[in-house]
Protein backbone atom coordinates (compact mmCIF):
# COMPACT_ATOMS: atom_id res chain seq x y z
CA UNK A 1 0.00 0.00 0.00
CA UNK A 2 1.50 3.56 -1.36
CA UNK A 3 1.44 5.87 2.18
CA UNK A 4 1.65 9.24 2.77
CA UNK A 5 4.94 8.20 4.54
CA UNK A 6 5.96 6.95 0.86
CA UNK A 7 4.88 10.11 -1.00
CA UNK A 8 7.03 12.42 0.87
CA UNK A 9 9.60 10.01 0.57
CA UNK A 10 9.53 10.27 -3.00
CA UNK A 11 9.05 14.21 -2.71
CA UNK A 12 12.51 14.04 -0.58
CA UNK A 13 14.43 12.85 -3.55
CA UNK A 14 14.19 16.26 -5.15
CA UNK A 15 13.88 18.45 -2.68
CA UNK A 16 16.62 19.83 -0.38
CA UNK A 17 15.35 22.27 2.08
CA UNK A 18 12.07 23.46 3.93
CA UNK A 19 11.60 26.67 5.10
CA UNK A 20 10.07 26.99 8.52
CA UNK A 21 8.16 30.05 9.32
CA UNK A 22 8.20 31.17 12.86
CA UNK A 23 5.37 33.97 13.02
CA UNK A 24 5.11 36.76 15.70
CA UNK A 25 1.58 37.13 16.87
CA UNK A 26 1.60 40.93 15.31
CA UNK A 27 1.08 39.25 12.02
CA UNK A 28 -2.10 38.03 12.86
CA UNK A 29 -3.88 41.42 13.84
CA UNK A 30 -1.50 43.82 11.73
CA UNK A 31 -3.33 43.74 8.02
CA UNK A 32 -0.03 45.36 7.09
CA UNK A 33 2.80 43.28 8.14
CA UNK A 34 0.64 40.17 6.91
CA UNK A 35 0.23 41.59 3.11
CA UNK A 36 4.19 42.57 3.33
CA UNK A 37 5.17 38.82 4.25
CA UNK A 38 3.22 37.43 1.81
CA UNK A 39 4.56 39.63 -0.98
CA UNK A 40 8.16 38.54 0.01
CA UNK A 41 6.25 34.34 0.49
CA UNK A 42 5.18 34.85 -3.00
CA UNK A 43 8.46 35.55 -4.28
CA UNK A 44 9.99 32.76 -3.04
CA UNK A 45 7.39 30.65 -4.16
CA UNK A 46 7.75 32.22 -7.93
CA UNK A 47 11.99 30.97 -7.56
CA UNK A 48 10.51 27.68 -6.93
CA UNK A 49 10.03 27.41 -3.03
CA UNK A 50 8.28 23.59 -2.87
CA UNK A 51 8.36 22.88 0.91
CA UNK A 52 7.11 25.28 3.82
CA UNK A 53 6.28 24.77 7.17
CA UNK A 54 4.86 27.15 9.61
CA UNK A 55 4.87 26.82 13.61
CA UNK A 56 1.74 26.10 15.31
CA UNK A 57 0.01 28.96 17.37
CA UNK A 58 -2.39 28.97 20.00
CA UNK A 59 -3.18 32.21 18.65
CA UNK A 60 -6.87 31.66 17.56
CA UNK A 61 -6.02 33.36 14.03
CA UNK A 62 -3.59 31.15 13.01
CA UNK A 63 -5.99 28.42 11.11
CA UNK A 64 -6.81 31.66 8.57
CA UNK A 65 -3.46 32.31 8.77
CA UNK A 66 -2.24 29.13 7.51
CA UNK A 67 -5.35 28.11 5.42
CA UNK A 68 -4.93 31.45 3.54
CA UNK A 69 -1.37 30.20 2.30
CA UNK A 70 -2.80 26.97 1.75
CA UNK A 71 -5.44 28.28 -0.68
CA UNK A 72 -3.08 30.38 -2.33
CA UNK A 73 -0.46 27.92 -3.38
CA UNK A 74 -2.57 24.72 -3.65
CA UNK A 75 1.01 23.07 -4.83
CA UNK A 76 3.04 24.00 -2.14
CA UNK A 77 4.39 20.85 0.40
CA UNK A 78 2.63 22.59 3.12
CA UNK A 79 2.91 21.57 6.97
CA UNK A 80 3.04 22.64 10.79
CA UNK A 81 5.73 22.65 13.32
CA UNK A 82 6.51 22.46 16.59
CA UNK A 83 3.54 20.07 17.23
CA UNK A 84 3.26 19.67 20.44
CA UNK A 85 -0.43 18.30 21.10
CA UNK A 86 -3.54 16.69 20.00
CA UNK A 87 -4.86 20.24 19.39
CA UNK A 88 -1.90 20.98 17.03
CA UNK A 89 -2.57 17.93 14.69
CA UNK A 90 -6.13 18.18 14.69
CA UNK A 91 -5.47 22.32 13.75
CA UNK A 92 -3.38 20.88 10.69
CA UNK A 93 -5.84 18.38 9.40
CA UNK A 94 -8.56 20.71 9.57
CA UNK A 95 -6.13 22.69 7.11
CA UNK A 96 -5.92 19.82 5.47
CA UNK A 97 -2.14 19.88 5.67
CA UNK A 98 0.71 17.74 4.46
CA UNK A 99 2.61 16.77 7.13
CA UNK A 100 3.87 18.08 10.77
CA UNK A 101 7.07 18.09 12.84
CA UNK A 102 7.79 17.47 16.38
CA UNK A 103 10.13 19.72 18.29
CA UNK A 104 10.87 16.13 20.25
CA UNK A 105 10.04 12.80 20.40
CA UNK A 106 7.02 12.08 21.72
CA UNK A 107 5.28 8.81 21.17
CA UNK A 108 1.36 8.72 22.31
CA UNK A 109 1.34 11.90 19.93
CA UNK A 110 3.28 10.18 16.70
CA UNK A 111 0.73 6.96 17.32
CA UNK A 112 -2.20 9.62 17.46
CA UNK A 113 -1.81 10.61 14.08
CA UNK A 114 -1.10 7.81 12.87
CA UNK A 115 -4.76 6.72 14.11
CA UNK A 116 -5.65 9.93 11.96
CA UNK A 117 -3.41 8.52 8.98
CA UNK A 118 -1.72 11.79 9.32
CA UNK A 119 2.49 12.12 8.69
CA UNK A 120 3.70 13.50 11.56
CA UNK A 121 7.52 13.44 11.73
CA UNK A 122 9.69 13.48 14.91
CA UNK A 123 12.37 14.93 16.20
CA UNK A 124 14.86 12.83 17.48
CA UNK A 125 19.07 13.36 18.84
CA UNK A 126 19.21 10.17 21.16
CA UNK A 127 19.86 6.52 20.02
CA UNK A 128 16.89 5.07 22.31
CA UNK A 129 14.33 7.55 20.76
CA UNK A 130 15.38 6.85 17.30
CA UNK A 131 15.03 2.64 17.63
CA UNK A 132 11.67 3.21 19.23
CA UNK A 133 10.66 5.32 16.21
CA UNK A 134 12.13 2.93 13.65
CA UNK A 135 9.75 0.12 15.24
CA UNK A 136 6.67 2.18 15.10
CA UNK A 137 7.51 1.99 11.16
CA UNK A 138 8.46 5.90 11.19
CA UNK A 139 10.66 5.80 7.98
CA UNK A 140 11.09 10.02 7.77
CA UNK A 141 13.13 11.25 10.74
CA UNK A 142 14.05 14.78 11.76
CA UNK A 143 17.72 15.03 13.63
CA UNK A 144 16.44 18.02 16.15
CA UNK A 145 18.84 19.74 17.49
CA UNK A 146 21.71 18.56 14.73
CA UNK A 147 23.98 19.87 16.33
CA UNK A 148 23.67 18.01 19.73
CA UNK A 149 22.70 14.93 18.51
CA UNK A 150 23.74 11.38 20.22
CA UNK A 151 27.34 10.66 18.61
CA UNK A 152 25.92 6.80 18.68
CA UNK A 153 23.43 7.98 16.30
CA UNK A 154 25.04 6.96 12.22
CA UNK A 155 22.40 7.55 10.10
CA UNK A 156 24.03 5.78 7.59
CA UNK A 157 23.40 2.59 9.08
CA UNK A 158 19.70 3.17 8.74
CA UNK A 159 19.19 2.16 5.30
CA UNK A 160 15.09 2.60 4.48
CA UNK A 161 14.81 5.82 6.57
CA UNK A 162 14.78 9.49 5.15
CA UNK A 163 16.93 11.61 7.73
CA UNK A 164 16.19 15.54 7.97
CA UNK A 165 18.51 17.86 9.61
CA UNK A 166 17.77 20.41 11.63
CA UNK A 167 18.11 23.38 14.41
CA UNK A 168 20.22 26.72 13.54
CA UNK A 169 21.00 25.93 9.43
CA UNK A 170 20.89 27.67 7.03
CA UNK A 171 20.72 27.78 3.33
CA UNK A 172 24.62 27.54 3.40
CA UNK A 173 24.68 23.96 4.86
CA UNK A 174 22.37 22.30 2.72
CA UNK A 175 24.96 20.51 0.62
CA UNK A 176 27.61 19.80 3.39
CA UNK A 177 24.26 17.81 5.30
CA UNK A 178 23.16 16.52 2.01
CA UNK A 179 26.59 14.75 1.38
CA UNK A 180 26.27 13.38 5.02
CA UNK A 181 23.45 11.35 3.63
CA UNK A 182 20.20 13.67 4.43
CA UNK A 183 17.78 14.26 2.55
CA UNK A 184 16.94 17.53 3.43
CA UNK A 185 17.24 20.57 6.07
CA UNK A 186 15.01 22.48 7.75
CA UNK A 187 15.85 26.27 7.50
CA UNK A 188 14.25 28.34 10.41
CA UNK A 189 15.44 31.47 12.45
CA UNK A 190 18.86 31.47 10.13
CA UNK A 191 15.84 32.33 6.94
CA UNK A 192 14.98 35.14 8.20
CA UNK A 193 17.87 38.33 8.28
CA UNK A 194 16.77 41.99 9.49
CA UNK A 195 12.83 40.54 9.55
CA UNK A 196 13.09 39.40 5.52
CA UNK A 197 14.24 36.07 4.23
CA UNK A 198 17.55 35.74 3.82
CA UNK A 199 18.43 36.92 0.01
CA UNK A 200 20.83 33.58 -0.38
CA UNK A 201 17.77 31.92 -0.49
CA UNK A 202 16.51 33.78 -3.55
CA UNK A 203 19.91 33.07 -5.06
CA UNK A 204 20.00 29.52 -4.33
CA UNK A 205 16.31 29.18 -5.60
CA UNK A 206 17.28 30.64 -8.87
CA UNK A 207 20.53 28.64 -9.40
CA UNK A 208 19.03 24.78 -8.63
Amino acid sequence: MYTKQDSFSELLKTESFFLLIKPEDNIYSNTSIRNSFLEELESLVKLGLKNIEISWSKNVDWLDFVSEIKLKYPRINLGSASIVNKQSIEDSLKIGLNFSMMKFWDKDLFNYSKTKNYLLIPGIKNLKDLEEAINLNCNVIKIYPIKSKDSSIDILNFKNIDFIAAGGLSINDVKTYKSLGYKAIVIGDKAIINKKFDPKICEWLRNN
